[in-house]
């Protein structure tokens, strides 16, 4: 186990400071001791999470009703199956020779209820009644209880695609704990556009105070959670109507002449831009930046003609499409990534947030002379993990990858796609390996999906296609094979790690995965569905389909969140009901003998909970393979 550091002292009333392993501040969590029902047998699966400061030898005691049922040793997993465990029985955990903790009782039906305020119906400018539905969500501990609070988008019903005009509504992001106690709400206001490519809102502890703070783009009339409102509150740079030369089909239309133009309606290609840090407690806005970059430098009405020599068009479909995470980039202490553009031009802004400051440590941009070939390989959506060694973090954009310092460290040239995977998906290579999709056949040179060494961008295999691939992973679903499967939707193959067919085909999904029942291969998540391959017959098996709950974005169907949040190393499943009245947190019922670090603690995968709501969510992975030895 590696050694631990605490990094500053704290006056008395403020949190416990952020601990360290290997030099990196992480989470001070509490043990998350967590009861589900079993369905058959009427037992209870009781689960904790072992932490990362833990020494290797740190036993455990659960205790059901003051009497202790398991005694577990410095090898043993964090999870136990009580056979004679009731609805109501109550359990606590001591660690070592320690006292017992906080008690907890078992989840009845199977989950933990959220209630939501949902947002009232709103009305647009031009008199279209909309409402709103329970989008993305994201975890962090607030208050720096070792507990995570849930951050969460709402989602207006009108929200829209870049690629279309028209007014959609204010998004509005919550806060709530566990308890189900709402802490705020922010409201980012008429001049921030609603879609999955929009707000991308990032919850980390940046400053390491034992506290997560909240960071978002802003703009005129952000409303933040103590209702102060950032920048003028009664600008509304929306627009009016109009229509601009298009050279994208989607979303154009044809004009009287027969030339394709974009509507410009409710789109917001002009005013001031913001980065604004928010305090996790309160919703409080703590400081706030012009973004960088600008649409346009020098100026916050750029004209159309101004906007597509910056990024190839004038009505915001390049532009307007943004992406955000979290990166050790000194190795120690996080930093924000935001980025803009990834169709053409493509920028990734760093900044720091410490001692109550925000400060931009760099700015990459594709237009920078020598970097022209970063651009257009962006994806819709990044990941993070140090691919070097150096103990500083990379910023993996797509088919290309900027250092820690701000500069480019490579671009396959492979294009745009609408999905990745960063991970040892290979441990049989040095390194990690990233395996994605491809959308433009011509910059592939048709290849629909590639595995790449993470570190050079060296292509390791890739399968051909003639047209867009838009969906694929790469996860450890059979034992059979050492590493990662891979499989995308332009084939029916299932590949092993190195490029092989398996044969059999592939599961229905390529969307993602999660680790749920007791062994350490990865099961199918789609939507709300969780299943397990069963490779002897090429088929899936149903783990869980919960009733009364929904996916989001729409044909994505991702859950709100999957995480390891609560119990042992395996994730939990987040979704929201029908009707977005409440949100829900599943947990796996079933024990497990293995016993690892709570997957948070894992500097790859905290990191993918953090950008897991950045547009296409993907699933996170692991710094290590995690998967059938």
């Amino acid at each position: 186990m590696l050694g631990t550091l605490i990094i500053a002292a704290m006056s008395p009333a403020a949190a416990q400071a952020a601990p360290a392993i290997a030099g990196r501040q992480v989470e001070q969590l509490d043990r998350g001791l967590v009861a589900v029902p079993v369905a058959e047998g009427g037992s209870n699966h009781v689960a904790w999470r072992l932490l990362g400061t833990d020494a290797k030898s740190t036993r455990f005691t659960l205790y059901r009703d003051g009497k202790a049922i398991a005694r577990v040793s410095g090898t043993g997993a964090t999870s136990v199956l009580d056979k004679q465990g009731k609805p109501n029985s109550r359990y606590t955990l001591a660690v070592g020779n320690g006292k017992p903790g906080a008690a907890v009782t078992p989840w009845a039906g199977g989950y933990l209820a959220i209630p939501l305020d949902k947002p009232a119906d709103r009305t647009t400018p031009d008199g279209e009644t909309y409402g709103y539905t329970l989008n993305d969500a994201s975890a962090g501990d607030l208050d720096g209880d070792g507990r995570y609070e849930l951050i969460v988008k709402w989602y207006p019903t009108i929200a829209k695609d870049n690629a279309f005009a028209g007014y959609t509504g204010e998004t509005l992001i919550d806060a709530y704990t566990l308890d189900g106690k709402k802490l705020w709400r922010i409201d980012l206001g008429r001049n921030i556009r609603s879609g999955a490519h929009y707000t991308q809102f990032m919850v980390y502890d940046l400053d390491g105070d034992g506290r997560a703070e909240v960071a978002m783009k802003t703009a005129d009339g952000t409303v933040d959670g103590t209702g102060t409102v950032i920048g003028d509150a009664n600008a509304d740079w929306r627009s009016k109507g109009g229509e601009v030369a298009s050279t994208d089909r989607t979303g154009s239309a044809t004009n009287a002449e027969g030339k394709m133009v974009a509507r410009t309606l409710g789109r917001i290609l002009s005013g001031p831009e913001y980065l604004t840090v928010f305090d996790g407690r309160t919703g409080k806005a703590l400081a706030t930046a012009p973004y960088s970059p600008p649409l346009v430098a020098g100026t916050a009405t750029p004209t159309q003609e101004q906007m597509a020599a910056s990024w190839g068009d004038g009505y915001g479909n390049r532009s307007e499409r943004y992406l955000a995470g979290v990166a050790y980039l000194d190795g120690h202490r996080p930093s924000l990534v935001f980025g803009r553009g990834y169709y053409a031009r493509s920028t990734i802004a760093a900044w720091d947030w410490r001692d109550g400051k925000l400060t931009q440590r760099w700015l990459f941009d594709s237009a920078t002379p020598g970097n022209e070939k970063f651009g257009g390989n962006g994806n819709h959506q990044l990941s993070i993990a140090d691919v070097d060694g150096d103990g500083r973090d990379e910023v993996f954009y797509g088919s290309m990858v900027v250092d820690d310092n701000g500069k480019g460290l490579w671009s396959s040239g492979l294009g745009h796609g609408d999905a990745m995977h960063v991970s040892d998906l290979d441990p049989t290579r040095p390194g990690l390996e990233k395996f994605g999709v491809h959308e433009n056949m011509r910059m592939s040179g048709n290849r629909g999906a590639a595995m790449l060494d993470a570190r050079t961008g060296a292509l390791l295999w890739s399968t051909p296609a003639d047209k867009d691939t838009g969906r694929g992973i790469a996860i450890d679903i059979d034992p059979r094979h050492p590493g990662a499967e891979a499989w995308a939707s332009n084939s029916r193959e299932l590949y092993d790690v190195k490029g092989n067919i398996i044969p059999g085909g592939h599961p229905r999904a390529a969307n993602s995965g999660i680790w749920w029942d007791g062994d350490r291969l990865r099961e199918l998540l789609d939507g709300k569905k969780i299943t397990k391959w069963d490779w002897t017959t090429s088929t899936e098996k149903p783990l869980l389909d919960p009733e009364g709950v929904v996916s989001n974005n729409g044909t994505k169907q991702n859950p709100s969140l999957s995480a390891d949040l609560l119990g042992d190393w395996r994730e939990e499943l987040v979704v929201p009901t029908a009707d977005s009245r409440e949100l829900r947190i599943y947990a796996t019922p079933i024990p497990t003998q293995e016993r690892i670090v709570t997957l948070m603690h894992d500097p790859v995968y905290r990191l993918g909970i953090a950008w897991q709501n950045t547009a296409y969510n993907q699933p996170p992975h692991t710094s290590y393979f995690l998967g059938a030895r």
